[in-house]
């Protein structure tokens, strides 16, 4: 139910604190495997296309057992984030996904 004279759609961004279209940092913390950044590539270039891998920033751990990969991507809806994270969450590769 929304307030007299507020449209849903006006309700809807007062709700939303990302303010879409918006830049949307990620972090993605796998195994150091030789596949994880090109993977991770993938799953982002499906939910957000105009992604480009070559801004993919990847530090190993201090043991080397883990790698840590950052990226910013322009997040278009909510939904587009849910689905982003559900699939990266999903992979076999990756432990976190913040």
């Amino acid at each position: 139910m929304t307030d007299a004279g507020e449209t849903p759609a006006a309700s809807r961004q007062a709700d939303d604190p990302f303010g879409f279209p918006c830049a949307f940092p990620l972090k993605v913390i796998g195994l150091a495997n030789a596949g994880l950044a090109p993977a991770v590539i993938a799953v982002v270039q499906r939910h957000a296309p105009d992604f480009s891998g070559a801004s993919l920033q990847v530090r190993a751990s201090s043991a080397g057992k883990y790698l840590s990969l950052s990226c910013t991507i322009n997040a278009v809806s909510r939904q587009q984030l849910d689905a982003l994270y559900r699939e990266l969450c999903a992979h076999a590769l990756v432990r976190m996904v913040l």
